[in-house]
């Protein structure tokens, strides 16, 4: 039976995230654990004419406690997303695709929202309509445990000690090693080179938002997902 990919939430996510979703028929996104700064859940890295810039969520938390990720709530009192529009803007107004896109993107980071991971899953959503990706996304409220899942025809959620074994499926935890300031981990595919319009200055930037591979390849961009 193929793994499950078991994720932490992220703000739009990279290529690979997608990519990761395009190989398989489900994911389990997992929004009980406990928050973690400067990863994917609050970061999107695009590249612009100075090179890469990282656009960061601003959240409201109780600094120094450990809060589940979905209590944590969003913070407007900086104008990030207005800074997340003209960096993008800037980055892509000059992509082939850039006119096809902005409206979406303008759409979700303006509306304002109480949770994280409300903001997460609404960009994951946006990404996958763009590729045309129809991953089953299964979202856990309660912190996962253990290496498989609970999944049945009519629902699923984490093991239990009653859960029939012939109900649980295997897991690909990458809560912890998918993560921005770390290498790849080898069960994600890196995306391979893609047309990017920076290119010319900065050479071909890996590991960047779907926004960077939407703009340069327009409906190409599942194409370059799965070569």
């Amino acid at each position: 039976m193929e793994p499950i990919p078991l994720l932490s939430s992220f703000y739009f996510g990279s290529v690979e995230h997608y990519r990761l979703l395009a190989q398989h028929h489900r994911v389990v996104i997992d929004v009980g654990e406990h928050y973690e700064r400067q990863s994917y859940r609050t970061r999107t890295s695009i590249v612009g004419p100075n090179g890469v810039q990282h656009l960061n969520v601003q959240i409201a938390r109780d600094h120094g406690n450990k809060m589940p990720l979905r209590t944590v709530g969003l913070s407007y009192v900086e104008s990030w997303p207005q800074q997340h529009l003209h960096a993008i803007r800037s980055a892509y107004g000059q992509t082939p695709w850039f006119i096809h896109y902005i409206d979406d993107i303008e759409d979700v980071v303006l509306r304002k929202y109480d949770r994280l991971v409300d903001l997460d899953l609404a960009t994951l959503a946006l990404g996958m309509k763009w590729l045309g990706v129809t991953t089953e996304v299964l979202v856990s409220e309660q912190y996962v445990e253990g290496d498989s899942y609970h999944v049945t025809a009519g629902g699923s959620g984490p093991v239990t000690p009653s859960t029939p074994l012939e109900e649980r499926s295997p897991l690909l935890d990458l809560r912890t090693s998918f993560h921005p300031k770390r290498t790849l981990p080898s069960e994600v595919s890196p995306c391979p080179p893609y047309p990017q319009v920076f290119a010319d200055r900065h050479g071909f930037v890996p590991r960047l938002s779907v926004i960077d591979l939407v703009c340069n390849c327009g409906p190409r961009s599942l194409v370059h997902l799965r070569t």
